[in-house]
């Protein structure tokens, strides 16, 4: 047995140890400074994405829209890490402006922010700003922008696309359409809550109240209340009324005000034809009923014919 095992042990110690080649150890270091810087960019990065959007959640627990300057949006919406979409409305709401769609807007804007910022469904995902342009100058200089309103959303990743800045021209700036908007780029859906408004029910109280005052003092002669010539000129407003062509725009709610395409500059004269046809058919389709009943109402069937067959030739011109 000690005779076999002497070769072995032999062959055991004439072996050399084996070692990494020289070169290999500046390799090793590089690779572990650069785990260890990755891992710290990391853990940097967290930090900040954490720092950003607990700044966020206390701006959104003081107001439903918090305003940004030039160094806020670089610092929120345009740098990254960003795990959040924010909606942000471009607007001039100084009275020096002259801006009265802004305002108007900016009211809307306000109930959509109010909405979700009260529901239950409210998250860290989704964040209402504002830039105001004589607080943000460069903002609307950066993003090359010369019109106001407008809505923007700014998503998690990436640059915007053309289908997160809001539509306003062709859509309207209701609160309705806003959430829509935003529910086909974020997937958050809110709801609308519209605080209530009183102005119909005092209306509807002051007419009461008028009426019964004319009764209380006509009371000892009430027959104008059977006069059907009253009741027929009162039937008549109510149909001129709803068939007019402000009852349209009263349901439809489209905006008067439209956008240049080359310059973006929101405009309220008219530039061509087309937006001509647009814009006088509300008062034409008003006063097109209007004058046909009157003048069946107080000409011969004979006089009517001419005027009539001209308003219906311009009502489908401009249809």
């Amino acid at each position: 047995m000690g005779a076999r095992g002497a070769p072995s042990r032999r062959r055991q110690a004439g072996r050399r140890p084996r070692y990494l080649p020289t070169g290999s150890f500046p390799f090793l270091l590089l690779l572990l400074l650069l785990c260890i810087q990755l891992g710290g960019g990391q853990k940097k990065k967290e930090n900040l994405l954490t720092e950003k959007v607990e700044q966020l959640m206390e701006w959104s627990s003081r107001r439903s829209i918090f305003r940004m300057n030039g160094d806020k949006f670089r610092k929120f919406i345009k740098a990254p890490p960003r795990n959040y979409s924010m909606i942000v409305m471009f607007t001039a709401l100084q009275p020096q402006r002259q801006c009265s769609v802004c305002r108007q807007a900016n009211e809307e804007y306000q109930i959509l922010a109010n909405s979700w910022r009260y529901s239950s469904a409210f998250c860290n995902k989704l964040f209402f700003s504002m830039v105001d342009y004589d607080e943000g100058t460069d903002v609307f200089q950066q993003l090359n922008m010369n019109s106001a309103p407008t809505f923007m959303h700014f998503p998690p990743k990436g640059r915007p696309k053309r289908a997160d800045t809001f539509d306003l021209q062709r859509i309207g700036f209701a609160a309705e359409q806003l959430a829509k908007w935003i529910a086909d780029r974020t997937d958050v859906h809110i709801r609308v809550f519209r605080p209530p408004n009183y102005s119909g029910t005092i209306a509807l109280a002051l007419l009461v109240s008028l009426v019964g005052g004319l009764l209380y003092l006509r009371r000892n002669n009430l027959e104008f209340i059977y006069n059907k010539t009253g009741w027929a000129m009162v039937s008549l407003c109510i149909v001129f009324a709803m068939t007019s062509g402000q009852m349209w725009n009263h349901i439809r709610g489209p905006p008067y005000a439209h956008k240049n395409p080359h310059n973006g500059q929101v405009l309220f004269l008219l530039e061509n034809i087309q937006i001509l046809r647009k814009n006088i058919r509300t008062p034409l389709t008003y006063s097109s009923p209007n004058l046909i009943s009157y003048q069946f109402i107080a000409s011969p069937v004979w006089s009517v014919l001419p005027p009539t067959v001209l308003l219906t030739c311009c009502w489908i011109l401009l249809k």
